[in-house]
């Protein structure tokens, strides 16, 4: 009896799929490379290990495991973005036949998942590529799952995908197909993206309270508090972080101060910027992560300036409250319009209600205001502007500037607050100073300017 779909790449989020898939009654073919003295044995050793896997089928021989699979073949690849995904495809392309599908399942970059899926075209295969998020425990028991690429294609492997979802309040699968070509593994881009910036929110309050001389207890209690009108998964992870003892001392006293990256952020940054969209909290977060390898510079720097005379400041914890929740708002509002300006340029017609649905479980940026946005982006394109988040952003505006003014006093490094509450005050500058910027432009390098009582568009250069 043959297997239903494979998984090529036996990592943590490679095992955690199989295990859901086995578990949700599928049969799985498992495959791993074999690398003497490496990785010997990995697919036939997992299998062993978790009674759902009994009846699934274990190689490390690739035709094999190609030939194991009913047709038409449905393969997951969860192996390292980049090289190996094409390493991977070369050699799977000599080995399966036309009309087999295979869902890249990794954190691939959106314009290398369009690259192959034309590429497998030409040998008669079907390519889907495919967000996770979730992590481990999403993978194991009901990641998001963000597909895209061929429609035909997945239409045949949806039971697949939406079985081993996550579900959102109604019971449906949070797994919907996002579009054509890279769309999946761009929306899943940004997605980590706003994920960064909802974790250096998170580590700027934590920051703030510790400058109170709040202890780690303190802190939980006041994060727990706010769970009742910001819940989110990164909150709630948060809270147990702060309580975590080794022995007598919190693990998290322990842990450098050294924040790392798989590039996602990097890659949203980018994307960012070729979008032309002003996203400016996504890249905060990012350069602050950047910021915190350099402990040495830091710790000199913190010499030669700790003298500095700075003027104390309290910060209301009701204050600060608001703060977090006036730049969750913008964060959101920043990365959803990234999503919705790249899918009209490209003609992807993402739907942004339905990104927001499948965003309510299964992934690291579940919340409650997630759940919110849902029914928002069904009526309105902008979150900004939306009739019911106007009384929340004008209900907190001042709170964000108390608390930014006090943390420029106290001196406490507080980017994405900063960007959260700059972006408000830009976008809604009706008349801002770029007038100068684009004089000063047309002055060293003759780039022309528009009138603002011109309608024609007409350009106009000055001998200044």
């Amino acid at each position: 009896m043959n297997s239903e779909i494979g998984v090529i790449g036996l990592g943590v989020m490679g095992k955690s799929l199989s295990r859901n898939l086995a578990r949700n009654g599928f049969g799985v073919s498992l495959y791993n490379r074999h690398v003497d003295g490496l990785e010997e044995d990995i697919a036939i050793n997992f299998k062993a290990q978790y009674p759902e896997l009994k009846k699934s089928f274990a190689f490390d021989d690739l035709k094999a495991f190609v030939q194991s699979m009913a047709l038409p073949r449905k393969i997951i690849l969860m192996v390292n973005a980049g090289p190996a995904v094409d390493a991977v495809l070369n050699d799977l392309s000599n080995v399966l036949d036309a009309g087999d599908i295979v869902i890249d399942g990794g954190n691939s970059h959106f314009e290398e998942t369009k690259r192959r899926i034309n590429s497998v075209k030409e040998k008669g295969l079907l390519f889907i590529g495919t967000g996770v998020s979730g992590g481990e425990k999403g993978a194991l028991n009901g990641p998001s799952i963000m597909p895209s690429g061929d429609k035909q294609a997945y239409v045949t492997v949806s039971k697949y995908l939406e079985s081993i979802s996550a579900k959102d309040s109604d019971g449906r699968p949070c797994c919907t197909y996002v579009g054509r070509e890279g769309s999946g593994h761009f929306v899943k881009m940004i997605h980590n993206g706003i994920e960064y910036a909802e974790m250096q929110l998170i580590a700027e309050c934590y920051s703030i309270l510790k400058n109170q001389n709040l202890s780690n207890e303190e802190i939980a209690d006041t994060f727990s508090s706010w769970m009742n009108d910001h819940g989110s998964y990164l909150l709630s992870i948060t809270i147990d972080i702060l309580r975590k003892k080794e022995g007598n001392e919190y693990l998290l006293d322990k842990i450098l101060d050294k924040a790392g990256n798989k590039g996602t952020g990097k890659w949203a940054t980018g994307a960012i910027a070729d979008s032309g969209e002003p996203a400016t909290m996504i890249p905060a977060a990012l350069f602050a992560r950047y910021l915190s390898f350099f402990k040495d510079k830091r710790q000199d720097a913190y010499k030669a300036f700790d003298k500095t005379n700075l003027q104390v400041s309290e910060i209301s914890i009701n204050e600060l409250k608001k703060a977090y929740q006036f730049s969750r708002i913008i964060n959101h509002h920043q990365g959803f319009s990234v999503i919705e300006s790249v899918s009209r340029k490209n003609e992807w017609n993402v739907d942004m209600s339905e990104i927001a649905r499948i965003w309510t479980e299964g992934c690291i940026i579940k919340s409650d205001f997630m759940k919110n946005l849902v029914e928002i982006l069904k009526k309105e394109s902008s979150i900004l502007l939306s009739k019911s988040i106007i009384p929340e952003i004008q209900k907190n505006h001042s709170s964000i500037i108390s608390v930014v003014n006090a943390c420029l006093q106290n001196g406490i490094h507080i980017p994405c607050l900063v960007e959260a509450v700059n972006f408000f005050h830009g976008i809604k500058t009706p008349d801002c100073s770029a007038n100068v910027i684009q004089a000063q432009r047309d002055y060293f390098g003759a780039h022309t300017y528009k009138r603002k009582n011109d309608s024609t568009g007409k350009s106009y250069h000055t001998q200044w």
